[in-house]
Formats: structure tokens, sequence, C-alpha cells
């Protein structure tokens, strides 16, 4: 609920209301968040922030582009008092597969569907994944997790050549995690559209994932905000860094197909939402195997 300058966030637990009070209390000090007003048993007040949510093919406009890398290369400074360790990952993967494999579904449509899902051998495919993963170098940082559209919104009143435009939200997600994953997941974002009327309320546009070109030009933007020592490198030895961060992010992009892909069978057994969820786990695990192809080697 809104009212002017406030908005109620109801909470879904004890723990839940402290670790998410701490965090978002934190990035509203740093200007990362909206502003922190005050809590209650049930809930929080914030600041109500005038502005819209981005739409995704706004995420290629160059501008917002490298000041989405700017935000998240701050938000991946921040140290926050919660566990280290990044369990987050494969933690939650690993938990969504053992639901995945205790569901059963009645319809004929969904059981075609989730049969043909089953079919990748998930657990086989995670534990390459995992293996992939572990061989690839990526800083343990504090990562939002879901950098999509959705979560990026666009202040009122600011111009389009304003550098300070933007503001991440929801941090339902957030934790310490490998750096790869959220730079990737957020690269996975460019191609669905959740602004969609009509069943399965998405698109996919497999041909909107970020060139190499694009990629380059986010790194490079979040390189500059997160490594002091960056633009003291010679032209050489920055290029050589984000190539190195280029295929760290390919490689974790897997990961997030993975994940929402799982996610996504568990929702369409549990969710009242109107959504094509099984569809959309479909979309991700076609994009996994896709990307697979060209980074799995």
């Amino acid at each position: 609920a809104t009212c002017i300058g406030l908005t109620v966030v109801c909470f879904q637990g004890a723990e839940a209301m402290v670790l998410e009070s701490v965090m978002f209390a934190i990035l509203a000090e740093r200007e990362l968040g909206p502003k922190l007003y005050g809590i209650f048993p049930q809930g929080r007040l914030e600041q109500y922030v005038p502005s819209r949510k981005l739409d995704t093919c706004e995420l290629s406009d160059p501008s917002i582009s490298a000041e989405v890398a700017e935000k998240m290369a701050k938000f991946h400074g921040m140290r926050m008092p919660f566990n280290k360790e990044p369990k987050w990952l494969f933690g939650t993967m690993d938990k969504y597969l053992n639901q995945v494999l205790r569901l059963n579904f009645t319809r004929e449509s969904h059981l075609r569907r989730f049969n043909r899902l089953l079919s990748y051998n998930l657990p086989q495919e995670i534990d390459m994944l995992k293996s992939l993963l572990e061989s690839t170098h990526s800083p343990v940082v504090f990562c939002h997790n879901d950098c999509q559209e959705g979560n990026v919104l666009l202040l009122k009143g600011r111009q389009s050549s304003d550098k300070q435009k933007l503001m991440l939200i929801d941090f339902e997600y957030s934790s310490y995690n490998y750096r790869g994953f959220d730079i990737g997941n957020h690269f996975c974002e460019w191609m669905y559209d959740y602004n969609c009327e009509e069943l399965p309320f998405f698109k996919v546009n497999a041909q909107a994932y970020p060139s190499k070109a694009q990629q380059l030009h986010f790194i490079d933007s979040y390189l500059r905000e997160s490594d002091p020592g960056f633009d003291n490198l010679s032209e050489e030895d920055q290029m050589k860094v984000k190539e190195g961060l280029y295929v760290e992010v390919n490689r974790f992009s897997l990961a997030s197909h993975f994940f929402w892909g799982l996610w996504s069978i568990i929702q369409a057994r549990l969710s009242t939402i109107k959504f094509g969820y099984l569809e959309y786990a479909q979309a991700r695990f076609d994009a996994y195997f896709q990307q697979k192809k060209i980074w799995a080697v």
C-alpha cells in the first residue's frame, strides 16, 4: 500500500523482519535503496519514490546499462552483517531440485511439460554445473540476485542525460553470493519481457541476450566503479581483466537459467498467480542448453 511519501511493506515472518530491516536500513543509509522510516511487528514504512519500473527493452540502453553496472558494483562493495559463505546459490538449488523431484501434476498438459523437464536428468546436470563453476574463479560479494527490469526504478524528474536516475529495489533474494551470478543473471533478464497480458504472460527474445560488445560496455562501467586500480592499468591489461570477467559471467549465466527454471517448476504447482510457469521453466532450460554449448567446454 502507498500513501504520500510512504510505502508499507508486510513481512513474512520474524526472522525475515530482522534480516530485511537490517539490510534495508544499511542500503538506505548508503543511498542504494529507499529511506527507512520505521518498523512495526508486521512490516515497515519506507520512502515512496516517484518512479516507474524499467521496461525490458531499456536494459540495453547504453546509459542505463552503465548505471545499472555502477549501482551493482556499489551493491557488491557493501559489507553486510550476514553469513559470508556463498551457500545461497547451490544450497537453494539443491533444495529446489529436491522439491521438484517430489512434485506431481494431475492436469495432462502440465504433466506432459513436467515430464519433458524431468527428462533432462536434472541431478546429473546440476552436478556438471557445480563442477564447471567450482573451476571458475568468482569473488564472493553481497549480491542482489534478482536484478531484472522490474526491480530497477527510473526516478521521476531525472532527465535521460542524468547519471543518477536509477534505484535498485526488492532485496528478497539478496545474500552473499558469486559476483558472476549477479551479473550473468542480469544479462539473462534482457531476454524476458514479463509485461504481457496473454498466456503465458511473458515473451522470450533469445536475440536480446547482450552481445559481447554490450557485455563489455557493462563490465567496463562495473570495473571502473568496483576496482580503484582498474583505471591505472594499461589498455591491454584492462582488456585482459574484462575478458576474464566476460567468461566468468557467461558461465554463471548457466546457473541463472537453472535456478529460475527449478523455481518456476515449483511455482507451477504452488502459486495462485496467473502465469505460465511451466512454459517459463521450459524457456529457461532451453536457454540453459543453448548457453551450455558455448560455455561448458
